[in-house]
């Protein structure tokens, strides 16, 4: 009877612990497989509903070619990056910005702050303005017009944080 019983704790202890993983797994991260090897996995997360539809013609060359421009700019900067931006996904709908700088991107508030910054030039490039749109669209539209589906920001040690874009 003592055997049973400790078998009974055991099996106990196993569904507790599966229990407490299967807690501990947002959903955003049950499905991302890039958290855990481009950054940790998202400390917050939010969904956008965006003013922007997905232009029809928006593609996987056309999302690649918005991230290596941005890149070419920051390179063309007289200091270095200060974090990195890239497309990941089977259609490049992923929008990944990583710190390339300890204590920076660390905070919800200082990843706002980027995201505040990069709505600012969105809203100075040709593009929002032929479009007409520049006035009140935010980069978050900007992305989903070209179809990223996804952005993430991480300061590439402790803190994610992702927004979903609908």
């Amino acid at each position: 009877m003592a055997a049973t019983g400790l078998s009974a704790r055991k099996a106990s202890r196993r569904v507790v612990l599966l229990a407490a993983a299967i807690a501990a797994a947002s959903p955003a991260v049950a499905h991302d497989r890039h958290a855990g090897y481009y950054y940790p996995p998202p400390s917050s997360t939010e969904t956008y509903k965006a003013r922007a539809l997905t232009l029809s013609d928006a593609n996987r060359e056309t999302r690649l070619r918005f991230v290596v421009g941005f890149t070419q700019n920051m390179m063309r900067k007289p200091y270095p990056p200060q974090f990195v931006m890239f497309a990941k996904g089977e259609e490049a709908e992923k929008l990944i910005i990583v710190s390339l700088r300890d204590g920076h991107l660390d905070t919800l508030y200082r990843v706002r702050a980027l995201l505040a910054l990069l709505t600012s030039e969105a809203r100075a490039s040709d593009f929002l303005n032929q479009l007409g749109v520049a006035d009140f669209f935010t980069f978050f539209d900007l992305a989903k017009l070209l179809g990223f589906t996804r952005i993430t920001v991480s300061d590439g040690a402790n803190f994610t944080h992702q927004v979903v874009l609908e």
